[in-house]
């Protein structure tokens, strides 16, 4: 009896250090794409009808036309810029003009500076602007001599503006970003009293005679029709296009 339990004993032994071994491997790959969204709401033609002497010497203000929404996966900074077909020189596309088109004073070299913007809340991250570095300033009476609401115009769009130009959000610092996030996120407010969203306001001034008096750079040099263009000029009536990017991008 003793010499079975003995057999037995050894042969659990052997069955219990036997080891079989069998895998599958799953490989997890995770390919994490840096997102940029801007969305905007508001019309894509805004349009400024000057009829009235009014609003020649007052201009017409456009409030809240564009609203700009950021969602962003990586740090961010967000400008405007003025352009057209006539960028290289900075001045309005003329498409119709009106009345006598053969006298030597009325031009068609409006500057693309005459467009005033304002944006509703103040630029969270610009330590290392030089000059104005946002559009947040109050629309002031014209004529106005400062070029805190001028636009930043450039030939090249899609080149970021250098220090001592405006941005909406961020600069040009490396260390002026607004970090990744949303508007849908609380952080730490909410929609459209966060730093991921912004209601655009606009402004043009002719002014009497029509030399559009505000128009400025950011360091506040004229840039009025009658200053680009010689004493005693003016612009000619007619329609006058210009264009608008908002770019948002990577910091």
């Amino acid at each position: 009896m003793k010499k079975f339990i003995l057999v037995a004993a050894v042969l659990f032994v052997g069955i219990g250090k036997a080891q079989l071994v069998d895998e599958q491997n799953v490989t997890i790959t995770m390919d994490l794409q840096p997102i940029l969204q801007l969305e905007m709401n508001g019309s894509p033609n805004i349009d400024f009808v000057f009829d009235d002497i009014a609003d020649y010497m007052g201009g017409i203000t456009k409030y809240g036309a564009t609203q700009l929404k950021v969602s962003s996966s990586i740090s961010w900074d967000l400008y405007a810029v003025g352009t057209s077909a006539n960028a290289a020189t900075n001045f309005w596309d003329s498409q119709v003009s009106y009345g006598n088109i053969s006298g030597v004073l009325d031009v068609t070299t409006l500057p693309l500076e005459a467009l005033e913007l304002h944006q509703d809340k103040a630029n969270p991250s610009s330590a290392g602007a030089t000059a104005f570095d946002d559009y947040n300033a109050n629309f002031a009476t014209s004529p106005v001599i400062t070029g805190a609401n001028n636009i930043y115009t450039s030939a090249a769009p899609y080149t970021r503006p250098v220090a001592a130009e405006k941005y909406i959000a961020g600069h040009n610092a490396a260390t002026d970003f607004v970090a990744g996030g949303s508007y849908l996120l609380l952080n730490p407010t909410v929609g459209a009293g966060s730093n991921y969203w912004y209601s655009i306001d606009y402004r043009l001034v002719p002014g009497l005679p029509a030399i559009f008096p505000n128009a400025r750079t950011n360091a506040g040099v004229a840039r009025d029709i009658a200053t680009v263009s010689g004493a005693g000029t003016y612009a000619r009536p007619g329609v006058y296009t210009m264009n608008v990017k908002y770019v948002l991008v990577e910091n």
